[in-house]
């Protein structure tokens, strides 16, 4: 900018301005102006430039300003000389190498002090100073960065949902389901889960039925003996309760009847020895069970018959002999129904090479477990049927706190007590309470039971894995309620120029791409008429009942009667057909073929068990035809308790494809529901009874120690008898009669 322009713009140059305030432009633009080209000392000037002063070098020295000059904010104060004549610049600079010479000691400058603002003049504005405080300048900062988010975030504030968005989440599956939220804060660290055990190997089921059948006629037999031995110890327990004859050796002789009855006692300890030694092999692979706590009692009771003479001579009553002997037929007779059982399930699950499989899919219907059936090799069903039930788990935790607590009871009641003699009693009463007749009948007698029924309809439990998880619903596909060989086709009419054989090709191909039940009956109608399945293009299904797709440049449409008059195909006069598929081209009706749906008499049962179970049947039919209210009029089925999802949702439910469980829930060799149905509601009865029974057992197990351990450290021998101890004991084993007896009563 000119000088001119400067003064122009503000009615005053740059050098006046300065001049006012006694500045010497000259000798700035002097000092400030660079050495000229080939000038050897730093003092070299050269030419002034047209254009003003040019800005100082960074090395250039400035003059101080005057005091008369405002400072800006900031800024300090030169010191003060004393004197207003400033010393004169020779215009020569120190040579470097003057740097070696000693300087002069510099002195302390003085403390600075706070400047003081020059007099205001008319020609001079001070600058505003921003006087507020930083706290409050940081506030005001963050209200105006608060104020601007809010603007963004209301900015949507006016809109609103439409009705439709509204129907569609209600109706639709899975629309209204939220994604979970991202949280901010770190995760946590969680404990590492426990490394789960190695499951057992998957055998072939036909390999594991020779295993569990082998040696069970025998292990049957021993048990019957057991039970014979049971008859005399409990008569002899009982002959002095009741006051029942004896043989007059044994009325008698107290000793006698003493030693016989440690006697037939260590007989069917020999009769059960496998038993009991694998009870006791348990507890040292820590997995210990009812045949665990079966022989401890058996052998404290057998170390008290053999010691009552010597170190309780006093005591009158006979040993837990009868108590024990009919625990360990118990635990025999477990044994031997669950082996047959598994054996049963084995077999039945071998004798389809390609069977069905049911799995308890995770929240597959609605946010509930769903049981569904497909077709598939039964990998893992030998493996699964070889892990511990329900009731050997809860064992595995209960007899060692059950025998800890006997060993402990029985030190307290008689080590304790002062009476050390007392030990074998006290154990033997208190290991004999705690042991529970039904510990091992809790999972084998029901399940034996079901397995039996099972069978008899072609389908297999895993074991207690197909029991362990239950579900709330089941889906239910065309095959299930009417399965190949129910569905037959009455008669056909064509309509119009068309041919049979076009008619029935562009039908079945529809049916074949939908993938209906269906398909069975058109692929024999197309193999009869000679034709063959053609090309399509465009599927669709449609909410009406209804196909279509493009075949060779026709449009075709497929569907029940309802589903023509949505699509504005005109249909003859008069046509009552209840049960049809209707076959149109380009908009004109080309045929129609009759069918007849035959219900088989198992399947009503089977919804109506489904129903009273709680498990909620899911029609994912694929089959235009089959819908609630076809249902409902012709074979009188509760459709009202039954779910009808949309189009979309029964294909992607029912879809061969789909990924499933890896845990079977049972194997089936059957078509139809009626083997589904049952091994879905028997598998949920079992989990019941099962947990029932081994909560009542455990129960009982705890009350009889309780009580043993009051008797036993009182001293109350007579309160505490073989026969009273029997009886106990025998009491808590209905429950487990009654209820695995209604696990199969369905």
């Amino acid at each position: 900018m000119s000088k001119d322009d400067e003064k122009q713009d503000s009615g005053f140059t740059l050098e006046e301005i300065l001049a006012e305030y006694g500045v010497d432009v000259s000798r700035w633009e002097e000092e400030d102006r660079p050495a000229a080209k080939g000038s050897k000392g730093p003092s070299a000037k050269g030419p002034a430039a047209d254009a003003g002063p040019d800005l100082p070098w960074p090395e250039a020295k400035h003059t101080p300003p005057p005091k008369n000059v405002v400072l800006f904010p900031g800024m300090t104060a030169p010191p003060d000389d004393g004197g207003d004549d400033e010393e004169e610049d020779d215009g020569e600079e120190e040579p470097e190498d003057a740097g070696d010479e000693e300087e002069p000691e510099e002195k302390m400058p003085p403390p600075k002090e706070k400047p003081k603002k020059a007099p205001v003049t008319d020609k001079v504005l001070e600058f505003p100073e921003d006087d507020t405080p930083p706290l409050q300048a940081g506030l005001r900062h963050l209200k105006e960065k608060a104020d601007a988010f809010s603007e963004q975030m209301f900015a949507e504030e006016g809109t609103e949902v439409s009705e439709e968005t509204i129907r569609f989440q209600k109706l639709i599956p899975g629309v209204d389901e939220e994604e979970p939220e991202e949280e901010d804060e770190p995760p946590r660290r969680e404990r590492k889960p426990r490394k789960p055990p190695a499951p057992p190997p998957d055998l072939p089921p036909a390999d594991l039925a020779g295993r569990y059948g082998r040696g069970l006629g025998l292990l049957r037999l021993r048990s019957v003996l057991v039970a014979l031995l049971c008859l005399p110890l409990l008569y002899l327990a009982f002959a002095g309760f009741f006051g029942l004859p004896l043989p007059a050796a044994l009325m008698d002789s107290f000793q006698l009847r003493v030693w016989c009855s440690g006697g037939l006692l260590a007989v069917a300890m020999v009769l059960g020895i496998d038993v009991l030694l694998g009870g006791l092999v348990d507890l040292f692979r820590l997995r210990p069970s009812g045949a665990t706590a079966s022989f401890f009692a058996c052998a404290f009771t057998l170390w008290d018959t053999f010691t009552q003479l010597t170190y309780m001579p006093e005591r009158t009553t006979l040993p837990y002999c009868a108590a024990c002997c009919a625990g360990l037929f118990c635990t025999m007779w477990g044994t031997y129904a669950k082996r047959q059982g598994l054996r049963l399930s084995c077999r039945t699950a071998a004798a389809a090479s390609e069977p069905y499989l049911v799995t308890l899919d995770h929240k597959s219907w609605n946010g509930k477990d769903a049981y569904a059936k497909w077709s598939g090799p039964a990998y893992g069903f030998g493996s699964q049927i070889q892990e511990p039930d329900g009731s050997q788990r809860v064992l595995r935790i209960s007899v060692p706190l059950l025998l800890l607590g006997s060993l402990l009871c029985a030190l307290v009641a008689s080590v304790g007590h002062g009476a050390p003699e007392r030990l074998p009693w006290c154990l033997s009463a208190c290991a004999t309470a705690s042991s529970g007749f039904s510990a091992l009948l809790c999972f084998s007698r029901p399940y034996r039971a079901l397995a039996r029924r099972l069978a008899s309809s072609g389908a297999a439990l895993p074991g207690w894995s197909g029991a362990e998880r239950v579900g709330r619903a089941i889906l239910l596909t065309d095959t299930d309620l009417f399965p190949p060989g129910e569905v037959a086709l009455n008669g056909i009419k064509i309509f119009g120029d068309y041919s049979v054989e076009k008619v029935v090709a562009v039908c079945a191909t529809l049916i074949k791409e939908s993938g209906s039940g269906l398909d069975k009956v058109f692929h024999d109608l197309l193999r009869t008429q000679g034709a063959v399945y053609r090309r399509c293009s465009g599927f669709t299904r449609h909410e009406g009942g209804g196909l279509s797709a493009d075949i060779r440049g026709e449009r075709i449409l497929v569907g029940s009667a309802s589903f023509m008059t949505l699509m504005e195909v005109p249909l003859p006069q008069g046509l009552n057909v209840r049960s049809a598929v209707f076959c149109a081209i380009d908009g004109e009706l080309a045929g129609i073929f009759a069918l007849n749906y035959m219900m088989h008499p198992t399947i009503p049962p089977a919804i109506s068990a489904l129903v009273a179970n709680r498990v909620s049947p899911v029609l994912c039919t694929r089959d235009f035809n089959l819908i609630p209210a076809m249902l409902r009029q012709k074979f009188k089925l509760p459709v009202e308790k039954m779910d009808f999802p949309a189009v979309d949702r029964r294909t992607e439910l029912s879809d061969p494809a789909a990924l499933h469980n890896a845990r079977l829930t049972a194997v089936l060799c059957r078509e139809g529901l009626a083997p589904f149905s049952e091994a879905v509601v028997g598998a949920k009865r079992l989990r019941l009874a099962v947990l029932m029974t081994t909560a009542l057992t455990v129960l009982g197990s705890v009350v009889g120690l309780l009580l043993a351990f009051y008797l036993t450290f009182i001293g109350a021998c007579s309160s505490l008898t073989g026969a009273q101890m029997a009886i106990f004991l025998l009491a808590w084993t209905v429950p487990t009669f009654l209820i695995s007896g209604w696990v199969e009563r369905y």
